[in-house]
């Protein structure tokens, strides 16, 4: 036994940290004397999950500074990393070794299954945990890879590894995920302690199949826009199973701990203001015509502004060079329609008798008044952000930025609510509304669904609102249009035209009317539709995606260019991002937004070879803005 932990410990990748296999071979000392309790197969999967919850350390770096800017379920709170193409060699080093560290547990625990069953000392029920273990890796180089790009897909089998194309990668999990869903024997009854040792099912083999049929139709999605045969083939082969995730019950979800661990809720550190971000307030605003004042108590009706207003205009204080459509303009109330899931997840600010507003004590909890000045440094208004709702465009302000105190102070935004900052949570992986957007989208292509493309897409905002518990009522039937010209009802395709809004000057309080146009987003379809079907699917599922799956959001987002990024602001030269300028910014571009993460630097020094194999494998420079084989181009 002791040859398999040596064997699965050999540099799965160059940067791999070590500290497993010492303990292994601690264990090993003497292999005959290992009992079963040392050598248990589910001891290494619950270590594999549990680890991949992420410690703060990593998740803060990861999930909170890369993923979430990335995905744009968060403002870009340092104002210059990811969002602009950017990046921290220290962040993407600390979750490269981490990850390949939840694989190697992963590997570990499949290697030692399939020696037991050789051995003859298996359990009944061992050939399920490699399945099990199986489906878990899957998700895990699923992960790695829409992180980095090119991963070893042999690294499970003890040599230091040669790294595969995405493409390789992708057809190898998809196999992976048929064959050991296909495998798993459903009849077999566990002995009682064996759920302890599973923290996402409890080893419910159904719940397992369920995942991994759902896993398959997220990873045949990703390769609609590049290989759509091999894309309608897996999805249409994982859809005829009619067996995955669509129920609450059968989420995968962890539930979080509080402390400093591995199971510590991924947004919990206090510093972070995770505020909402301009791309998510679009899609919220307007969208579903749900009346703010039906919401909200009656403290905030008098904040409560008119469907035609525009805000504030401070031209002076406000970066002007994006297509962000409300670039220019603090919004001073709060929005007359608005997704109701946007209350529930954001805090208005200064809303301080709610037991579920952010607690960071950091000055955001209490102080929501902030100046605006002008070149020469000197205050020209302070303005009290309470009851109002905005979100900073990321970015580069130049010389406005420290004219704005507004968008640069955490507790005039609306941030992440108290909920998922105090580790009380459940980190979800997937829900049930990720199966019917996929199920739906599928559909809308013509390819064989088990659910009709609208019935899927009215499915999957009803669990999304169900998740929350938010009464659906009459949201899947409005046409309003939000920000950005999308409406929720399914048969309202309706292209949007421009409207006029109302506005005032916000320094000197003069009325004014202008005639806005919605953003064209040209990275999709040319700019020439906003509100079909597919663009519909993906704002649904980007909103229900926030704030668990950042990481799918951003996944989206490069595959299709769906919904609408607005550009980093550019009031001075971005130079890690040289396309976007003065004559572009008011187009979309793959070319102004990270495509992924860098390799960490480690395993350019400890792996030469590996690393020259991962970048000539990925078809580009090893930099944030080369695309990944998935997505656009």
């Amino acid at each position: 036994m002791n040859s398999i932990f040596k064997k699965s410990c050999v540099v799965f990748t160059a940067t791999l940290i070590m500290v497993s296999c010492k303990k292994f071979d601690e264990v090993n000392v003497n292999p005959t004397a290992a009992n079963d309790q040392q050598v248990q197969v589910e001891y290494f999967i619950n270590n594999s999950i549990v680890e991949a919850q992420m410690n703060p350390d990593v998740a803060e770096r990861s999930f909170v500074l890369y993923w979430k800017p990335a995905g744009r379920q968060a403002a870009d709170v340092d104002g210059g990393a990811i969002s602009v193409a950017s990046y921290d060699d220290g962040w993407s080093g600390a979750y490269y070794n981490q990850v390949s560290g939840w694989l190697n547990s992963a590997n570990t625990a499949i290697q030692i299954g399939n020696a037991q069953i050789t051995a003859g000392t298996s359990k009944t029920y061992t050939n399920n945990l490699i399945q099990v273990a199986r489906i878990w890796r899957a998700y895990l180089m699923s992960e790695m890879s829409d992180n980095f790009g090119p991963i070893p897909v042999k690294g499970f089998e003890g040599l230091n590894p040669d790294f595969s194309d995405v493409k390789t990668v992708y057809y190898y999990l998809l196999d992976e995920l048929k064959d050991a869903s296909a495998k798993l024997d459903l009849a077999i009854v566990n002995p009682s302690e064996l759920a302890k040792q599973d923290p996402a099912y409890g080893y419910k083999y159904a719940s397992w199949r369920k995942y991994a049929n759902s896993m398959r139709l997220r990873l045949a999605m990703r390769l609609s826009e590049v290989d759509a045969a091999k894309a309608k083939t897996e999805f249409e082969a994982a859809a005829a199973t009619n067996d995955f995730i669509t129920l609450q019950a059968d989420n995968f979800q962890v539930q979080e701990v509080d402390g400093w661990n591995a199971l510590t809720g991924v947004m919990t550190r206090t510093w972070d203001t995770q505020p909402l971000s301009a791309t998510l307030n679009n899609l919220f605003v307007g969208l579903g015509g749900i009346q703010t004042s039906a919401q909200l108590g009656s403290s905030f009706q008098a904040s409560i502004k008119p469907a035609n207003w525009l805000g504030q205009y401070y031209p002076a204080q406000f970066a002007l060079k994006t297509n962000d459509p409300q670039a220019g303009y603090w919004f001073n109330g709060l929005p007359f329609t608005i997704d109701p899931r946007a209350y529930v997840l954001f805090s208005i600010p200064g809303d301080l008798t709610n037991t579920n507003y952010p607690k960071q004590n950091s000055g955001y909890d209490t102080i929501t008044k902030r100046l605006l000045k002008d070149a020469s440094g000197a205050t020209v208004k302070e303005v009290d952000a309470t009851n109002t709702w905005n979100a900073k465009t990321d970015g580069n302000w130049g010389a406005k930025d420290p004219m704005n105190q507004l968008v640069n102070y955490g507790g005039t935004m609306p941030r992440i609510n108290n909920q998922f900052r105090n580790s009380t949570q459940k980190r979800l992986f997937f829900g049930p509304w990720e199966t019917y957007f996929l199920l739906a989208e599928g559909a809308e292509r013509g390819w064989a669904s088990p659910v009709a493309a609208q019935t899927a897409y009215e499915t999957g905002i009803a669990k999304s609102f169900e998740y929350w518990g938010i009464a659906l009522g009459s949201y899947l039937s409005s046409t309003d249009y939000n920000r950005v010209g999308t409406s929720v009802s399914w048969t309202h395709t309706t292209e949007p035209t421009a409207r006029v809004m109302n506005f005032e000057d916000g320094i000197t309080g003069a009325a004014g009317s202008k005639t806005v146009a919605y953003p064209t987003n040209t990275l999709y379809k040319n700019g020439t539709v906003k509100n079909d079907h597919l663009t519909k699917i993906i704002t649904q599922k980007f909103i229900a995606q926030t704030p668990w799956l950042p990481l799918e959001t951003w996944n989206d987002h490069r595959r299709l260019g769906l919904p609408f990024f607005e550009n980093p602001a550019i009031e001075i030269p971005i130079t890690t991002l040289p396309a976007l300028t003065d004559g572009t910014y008011m187009t979309s571009s793959v070319k102004f937004l990270p495509q992924r993460l860098k390799y960490p630097s480690s395993l350019l020094n400890a792996n030469s070879t590996g690393y020259g194999q991962a970048v000539s494998a990925l078809g580009g420079g090893d930099a944030i803005l080369t695309p990944l084989w998935w997505a656009q181009k």
